[in-house]
């Protein structure tokens, strides 16, 4: 025989998971059921850094030797570019694929957009390692929009490779099978655009999933995920980050970025 709560009954219910949230305010960026996972292809550089790693930050300096660019997906539809440009940005990276499943139908428009009011750009690859192999991913990225010219205004590939926002953290691999998975994109994607794909991760999920690995340190530069007033402690083997994603909500559209240089290390990154 059904129960029927009284309306006193279903505020007070209210009241008590209101309460909760107030307390614990990252268990409401968190899913809450598999109603309340995101679209396979929805995934975005730097959307789990705020449930898992904390709010948005501000630079504590800045640095004129900086560079401020800007990250931006699907999410953000077609972008103002010259509104970045007259605010300072000088680079941008887009988002072209997710998995094997997914390409970014704002690609043209952002990608050749950020090129043509006179940013440096690249793309990026939003990894899902339990859907396909790392070779098989990196194939599908460049195919799609994440290959490299020596034009000196293309920036080389990002692996974007985070909290799985569809599941668990660490797409059910251990964490050698995740530095396996890793490698087999890096090595593909070298082997099809000649240069070494950026890096782009937060610490704590790297330590988590990787065994905070240093291998890769010497050949593919790091883009650090971190929103805070500095970049703080990097995954093992980096002794510096390239770039730095410090916010989500800076005062233009896109995350925002502190490339650790300035301007000509930015042309340098993309001539190779």
């Amino acid at each position: 025989m059904p129960v029927h709560r009284s309306g006193t009954a279903h505020r007070l219910r209210a009241l008590a998971v209101g309460t909760l949230l107030a307390a614990f305010p990252l268990l409401s960026a968190l899913p809450s059921s598999a109603a309340d996972t995101p679209a396979r292809g929805s995934a975005r550089m730097g959307m789990g850094v705020i449930a898992h790693d904390g709010q948005d930050g501000t630079p504590s300096t800045g640095d004129a030797t900086q560079t401020e660019g800007v990250d931006v997906s699907g999410y953000q539809g077609n972008v103002a570019w010259s509104t970045l440009w007259s605010s300072g940005v000088r680079w941008a990276y887009t988002k072209a694929t997710e998995g094997t499943y997914y390409t970014n139908p704002y690609f043209a428009q952002q990608y050749n957009g950020a090129y043509n009011i006179g940013m440096i750009r690249g793309s990026y690859h939003f990894a899902t390692p339990d859907t396909t192999t790392g070779a098989t991913q990196a194939n599908y990225f460049v195919d799609h929009g994440g290959g490299w010219s020596g034009d000196g205004k293309t920036l080389p590939g990002t692996l974007d490779i985070e909290w799985n926002p569809y599941g668990a953290a660490c797409y059910g691999k251990t964490q050698s099978a995740m530095v396996s998975w890793i490698s087999s994109f890096l090595t593909q994607y070298k082997a099809r655009t000649g240069r070494d794909a950026v890096i782009y991760t937060a610490a704590s999920w790297w330590t988590q999933c990787t065994g905070n690995y240093g291998g890769f340190a010497s050949a593919n530069p790091l883009w650090i995920a971190r929103y805070a007033s500095d970049p703080g402690t990097l995954p093992a083997g980096w002794g510096y980050y390239t770039m730095w994603q410090y916010t989500s909500s800076g005062p233009t559209v896109g995350d925002h970025d502190k490339f650790n240089g300035a301007l000509d290390r930015v042309q340098a990154l993309a001539k190779g």
